[in-house]
């Protein structure tokens, strides 16, 4: 397929699966009590802060597809993996509301936080509940000999998330980040859920064991690429898409992956970056702008583009060979060239 032929599959796969599995994750959330189901209800797009109906979207959709697509490509009905896809959903959520609150972001899909709306404790809250309430979604949907090893699967995957999301705010006060280190970081916040809805997607489907791990090293090398993408449009990307200010992380001298590579660089440039970054003064907006030409101009960001699609090749390169792979490919394509 061509680039833009794989990128039109991706975009019909996810349109797809959020349509599959929008009716189950608003009956999950609908089962939250008051305050947490309006809050739920406003984060995911479905209401505003008043709890007036509006729809903005509940985002891409990325993990839900994977999970529908792993089913798929064992030879299983999609529809068989939606528990597995709302599961993914509501953890991926739990995880951005207490990112939210971590990294202070006011602003997430162009919309106010629910920490900035309804406080801190509020929204630790929130995630608290919609991580318990993926745990029962697939303790209530899937069969008794099945959801055993989904649960343990999801819940070690959170480990990795908590294990990664601790190194990634280490980062912000070491003197000093490398490449490899980064990509241990990113392996645990990012790529071990995205291994997870690949994953259950494919237990889902009663796929052996085998299968399984190799849709899971699938989804972890997608991960990597889909951070380092995500890192790339934290600077360059249009806000208007993103739905972020771009620059933020930039601002609180985030690690990010263009950033690690540019500071590697040894160039005059990643020298005047290092500067700015181990200084104790605020950055500025302006500083942060003139940080990301630095920051290309040190290589950080033709690097970042160029690791995250050698990471979008090694996740083809593993799809279990008899997988039926166009929706997974493309998928894959869709995480490294992404404009939001």
């Amino acid at each position: 397929m061509s680039e833009t032929t794989t990128l039109t599959h991706a975009t019909a796969t996810l349109a797809n699966a959020r349509r599959l599995c929008e009716p189950a994750l608003r009956a999950a959330i609908e089962s939250l009590p008051d305050p947490l189901r309006r809050m739920a209800v406003y984060h995911l797009g479905w209401s505003d802060p008043d709890g007036a109906a509006v729809r903005t979207g509940w985002g891409k959709g990325l993990r839900a597809a994977l999970a529908l697509a792993a089913a798929s490509a064992v030879g299983a009905d999609p529809l068989i993996a939606v528990p597995a896809a709302v599961a993914m959903e509501l953890t991926h959520n739990f995880t951005l509301v207490h990112d939210d609150v971590m990294d202070a972001d006011r602003m997430r899909r162009g919309r106010e936080t629910v920490w900035s709306l309804w406080g801190a404790s509020n929204a630790i809250c929130l995630g608290d509940a919609l991580h318990a309430l993926a745990i029962r979604v697939l303790s209530d949907a899937l069969p008794g000999a099945t959801v055993g090893t989904a649960v343990t699967l999801l819940e070690s995957a959170v480990v990795e998330v908590c294990r990664g999301q601790y190194e990634d705010c280490a980062f912000e006060t070491r003197s000093s980040v490398t490449v490899e280190e980064y990509l241990s970081m990113a392996a645990g916040k990012t790529g071990a859920l995205i291994g997870c809805a690949c994953a259950l997607g494919a237990v889902c489907a009663g796929a052996d064991m085998a299968t399984v791990e190799g849709l899971d090293a699938f989804g972890r090398q997608i991960g990597l690429a889909f951070q380092i993408t995500d890192d790339v449009l934290g600077i360059w990307g249009d806000s208007g898409r993103t739905g972020k200010p771009v620059g933020g992380d930039l601002i609180r001298r985030k690690r990010s992956f263009p950033v690690v590579a540019a500071l590697m660089s040894q160039t005059p440039a990643a020298a005047e970056l290092s500067r700015l970054f181990h200084s104790d003064a605020p950055i500025t907006a302006a500083q942060a702008t003139s940080a990301a030409a630095l920051v290309e101009t040190a290589g950080g960001k033709r690097r970042s583009e160029q690791y995250a699609d050698a990471k979008a090749e090694a996740a083809v390169a593993v799809i279990p060979r008899h997988a039926k792979a166009d929706d997974l490919i493309s998928l894959a394509y869709f995480a490294s060239h992404r404009n939001r």
